[in-house]
């Protein structure tokens, strides 16, 4: 093969050399550009989704509060079905107003009191979370709380987180005693009455497939309602049913019956004095076989001698149980 040919060959070799090389670098131009693209699509994505995120949180936030946070959590984990559903348990349910409202109502501008009813409500709310409270709704300057739903802990330890929430509600009412004259219109300090019941009610979301409202229903709700209407005002009273899961952690005293509409008997109720029993108030019976210490606020005096008969005879039958051993 001659100089001329094997010059063409290695040229013809170098040419078609050149065009993979050529080729080469193309496809890794188009596949940087295509992978600039998707980088760029990705991120866009992630920037988006950032957004949608934070967007979200704050939706989340808003919404949270038109729930009260115990039925927000149920929800937003997947524990609690957003379906028209209730069910039947044991609460202790509060209510709470605030004394002569009506009257303020008619006296203050709609602005200041905006401002007065959300302060007061902002105070008493704080004080139902920290108890781990259900807020149900308000209702103008009224207020309606649960315990034992979602979460229970048992009925004498609900009405015992119901109760210390009310006491320190009026403890801060009492605290409160002169803002009000200085920071609203208003000749007198605001006052709030208390009504707490215990008994088995309905709840649940209750409305239409299109809005739900979580809230609890029952004679009990309309009981505890009908008691804090009676209650005198800066007083919590509590029924019978309450009573007796409480009646040893507190200082209690029966005030008496009272004929409330739509409920066909008499309802014993009792107003709550303090949280903690006077060692004044303490009935210590202490025997080498038998110890009972009780609230004697908690009986009456016929229940305080029917007692005393009970131990007299208790005294007796183990006086014979010691002497027949001896023997």
């Amino acid at each position: 093969m001659s100089d001329i040919e094997l010059t063409a060959e290695a040229f013809a070799q170098l040419k078609k050399e050149n065009s993979k090389l050529k080729l080469e670098a193309n496809l890794r131009r188009s596949l940087s550009t295509q992978l600039e693209k998707q980088k760029k699509i990705a991120d866009e994505a992630k920037q988006e989704a950032q957004e949608k995120t934070a967007e979200l949180e704050v939706l989340s936030s808003k919404l949270s509060r038109y729930l009260s946070p115990q039925i927000y959590e149920q929800i937003f984990s997947g524990n609690q079905d957003a379906n028209v559903t209730s069910q039947r348990k044991k609460l202790t349910v509060f209510f709470s107003d605030i004394v002569g409202f009506t009257d303020i109502t008619e006296h203050l501008e709609s602005e200041e009191l905006t401002s007065l009813i959300n302060f007061y409500l902002t105070e008493m709310s704080t004080i139902a979370l920290k108890y781990g409270g259900t807020i149900d709704k308000y209702i103008g300057d009224a207020i309606l709380i649960f315990f034992g739903d979602p979460e229970s802990k048992g009925y004498a330890e609900d009405a015992t987180s119901c109760l210390k929430m009310a006491i320190e509600m009026q403890q801060k009412m009492q605290e409160l005693t002169n803002f009000w004259g200085k920071n609203f219109s208003l000749k007198s300090a605001l006052s709030i009455r208390i009504g707490i019941n215990t008994g088995f009610c309905t709840v649940g979301n209750f409305g239409s497939e299109n809005r739900l409202d979580y809230t609890v229903i029952g004679s009990p709700v309309n009981l505890a309602s009908r008691l804090e209407s009676s209650a005198q005002p800066n007083k919590i009273i509590v029924s019978e049913e309450t009573y007796l899961l409480v009646r040893d952690l507190f200082a209690l005293e029966e005030v008496g019956e009272i004929k409330l509409k739509g409920i066909s008997r008499p309802v014993k109720y009792y107003e709550v004095i303090s949280e903690q029993i006077e060692e004044s108030e303490r009935l210590i019976i202490d025997t080498s076989h038998l110890k009972i210490e009780l609230n004697q606020t908690s009986f009456g005096k016929e229940d305080l001698l029917n007692l005393e008969n009970v131990y007299l005879k208790m005294k007796d039958m183990m006086n014979e149980i010691q002497n027949a051993t001896d023997k």
